[in-house]
């Protein structure tokens, strides 16, 4: 029975469907002979940040504002305050971590002797360390809710919605490899690598959970900071929704709609 399971086997489950979603994305490398239509990339890149959006405040940080009152905390301290710290901790990296979007000419982070291959493989990298944080998070609320089912629907919900934006970041890594000149095996390769971060955050997140007492609040909040940080920072303005895109703004809404109904509906 799944509350006799231990909560890291709990998060590597949740997790595991996420990388397996980023290893499908990174398999469109054997079905494209070019590059996703521009059109179908706003729409990919903006349903990933509607997802990251709904889930950042369904999954995490009500859960978190809930879990602090609960435990005799002001709410709202823990939640702005972990949100603050997420958001600042995925800007330390952004600006250490040696990367480059896809499309973009300049790299990002401290000057390192890396190739462009390298360097588009740690930018999707780094998008993955709060998503997996978040499922891993959520799976030991689950664990540690005594069988409620509830918390079980609610981690399952957020999984699906980051394993179905996970599909087209596959897709983001491995197609721009193939681009440079990779062959279709190592660029899917590569791309199937970039979410294998995923269950080691998620293993992370239980790990300090175990170890300090009445953080839970603070990471949930924390995950959600670190999500919405790489949605504006990043997500966005890869979609090009300031120049009046319909399309990646359609795809944020859709995303947002089906991540909030998983929640809402399962949670």
């Amino acid at each position: 029975m799944w509350t006799q399971t231990s909560p890291i086997l709990l998060a590597l489950a949740g997790t595991l469907v996420t990388f397996a979603a980023t290893t499908l994305g990174s398999s469109f490398v054997f079905f494209f002979r070019g590059e996703i239509n521009q059109k179908m990339q706003r729409v990919f890149l903006g349903f990933a940040a509607g997802v990251m959006i709904a889930a950042s405040v369904w999954s995490l940080l009500i859960p978190a504002i809930e879990m602090a009152e609960e435990q005799g905390m002001t709410g709202w301290i823990p939640a702005a305050g972990g949100f603050a710290i997420g958001g600042l901790f995925l800007f330390a990296l952004d600006h250490l971590i040696p990367h480059q979007h896809p499309g973009s000419d300049k790299p990002e982070g401290i000057h390192a002797h890396l190739g462009k291959r390298s360097m588009l493989f740690l930018a999707v990298t780094l998008h993955n360390i709060p998503e997996g944080l978040a499922v891993g998070l959520a799976f030991a609320i689950a664990a540690g809710s005594g069988g409620n089912a509830v918390t079980l629907a609610s981690a399952v919900a957020l999984a699906i919605g980051i394993a179905l934006q996970n599909i087209p970041e596959g897709a983001a890594i491995s197609l721009p490899l193939r681009q440079e000149g990779l062959s279709r095996g190592k660029a899917f390769m590569w791309g199937t690598l970039s979410g294998a971060v995923e269950p080691i955050a998620a293993v992370i997140g239980v790990l300090l959970i175990g170890s300090i007492t009445g953080i839970m609040p603070w990471l949930l909040a924390f995950a959600a900071g670190a999500m919405i940080y790489v949605v504006v920072e990043e997500l966005i303005p890869e979609a090009h929704l300031g120049e009046h895109s319909h399309s990646g703004t359609a795809g944020v809404m859709v995303g947002f709609i089906i991540m909030m109904i998983l929640d809402v509906a399962l949670g």
